[in-house]
């Protein structure tokens, strides 16, 4: 017969507790400090207006994943793809543990990769690569590419003035968007070429060059001469009324008399953008990502002349998220329509609100776009 298991001891049932009191200790992850949260300001655009955000990683323990929060749309939701290589390819070393980002405000939605850079900053502090003291009024734009080099994305001007609004004194940003960052007043912009020299930025081991405000770029419309059109004496001086007072202009003519010739040169004889006109104007060509890198304030006023077989989103602006439209785009510029009784009916309608306004309002289900649009429409139709 087996014999019963002998009972136990008044001290060896003290120590069974204790035990495994010891045991549960050992197993409970540490507490989590200041080491495993970081925070980086950076910033979102949608539509024209940017608001500034804040990214927050928190490195808990747990089964190696990344879970971003904070109403991302799919570029955003993509960050790891691009951050996890950056980091292995600078020489970092991205967590095997669970990694959360949140944006915040989570209410809003945000849209683009101008969250990387800030992303990898703040993973590289929390897992102590780097110290988190340098980035206490810093904020970080930028998309990075798979080998850590860090790229500029469109609306940079628009971000930079959230950045600053949001606190933010020292902007850094890729090598290609900093001159125009660098148009904000107060805003100190560091070209940052890699995620490397970021990081060694931040660690005291090398500086970022200071970034300055780009020349004013006085390409686009306005070389054209009116001087080139012999005759058309009313037309010319129908030009003439028409840009001292800002009033809209239709063209009546047959092919090949001159219509589109004209209002080519319409910009040539309007005044130079004004500071803030030149500010606004660039902000919406930057939004639209039509903006060159390193290009300064624009000077020239824009000139638009779209195809009559494009969208009512393409005319007045929209899309998910939105963009401004070729109606925003002549914003203190010239509008031309060309074979204007060639555009459809619900195209032409579509500008009678904004033409009043001055302004597309655009509502979506993330929210609402406000874009600028006051240009001058020069329309051009056969008889």
């Amino acid at each position: 017969m087996r014999r019963a298991a002998p009972a136990l001891t008044l001290r060896a049932r003290r120590d069974r507790p204790r035990r495994a009191r010891g045991l549960h200790e050992r197993r409970r992850p540490a507490p989590v400090g200041g080491h495993l949260l970081a925070r980086v300001r950076t910033a979102a655009l949608w539509g024209l207006e940017a608001f500034a955000v804040d990214c927050e990683v928190d490195v808990g323990p747990g089964l190696p994943g990344f879970a971003m929060v904070g109403l991302p749309d799919a570029s955003g939701r993509e960050a790891r793809e691009r951050v996890w290589p950056a980091l292995r390819n600078a020489g970092l070393s991205p967590p095997d543990r669970r990694v959360v980002a949140n944006l915040a405000p989570a209410d809003r939605r945000k849209e683009g990769a101008a969250v990387d850079l800030a992303l990898a900053l703040a993973i590289v502090v929390a897992t102590q690569q780097a110290p988190a003291e340098r980035l206490a009024h810093v904020a970080a734009l930028g998309e990075l590419a798979l080998d850590g080099r860090v790229r500029g994305t469109r609306g940079t001007l628009s971000l930079a003035e959230a950045a600053w609004r949001g606190g933010a004194r020292t902007l850094v940003c890729a090598a290609d968007a900093a001159p125009e960052a660098a148009l904000v007043d107060g805003l100190a912009v560091l070209a940052a070429p890699t995620l490397l020299d970021a990081v060694a930025w931040i660690r005291g081991e090398s500086p970022l060059d200071r970034a300055g405000p780009a020349p004013a770029d006085t390409n686009g419309a306005g070389d054209e001469d009116l001087a080139d059109v012999r005759g058309q004496a009313l037309a010319r001086r129908a030009l003439e009324i028409a840009a001292a007072g800002g009033h809209h202009l239709l063209l009546v003519g047959p092919p090949g008399s001159g219509k589109s010739m004209l209002a080519q040169r319409l910009p040539g004889i309007l005044p130079p953008l004004e500071p803030l006109e030149a500010l606004t104007v660039t902000r919406l060509h930057s939004a639209a990502g039509l903006r060159p890198p390193g290009r300064g304030l624009m000077q020239r006023r824009p000139f638009r002349s779209p195809h009559h077989s494009l969208s009512r989103a393409g005319l007045v602006g929209g899309g998910t998220p939105p963009r401004p439209g070729e109606l925003s785009l002549a914003h203190h510029g010239v509008l031309f329509l060309d074979e204007f009784a060639e555009y459809p009916r619900h195209l032409l309608d579509a500008l009678r609100e904004p033409l009043e306004s001055g302004a597309v309002h655009l509502a979506r289900a993330g929210g609402h776009a406000r874009f600028p649009a006051r240009p001058l429409l020069v329309a051009a139709m056969n008889p």
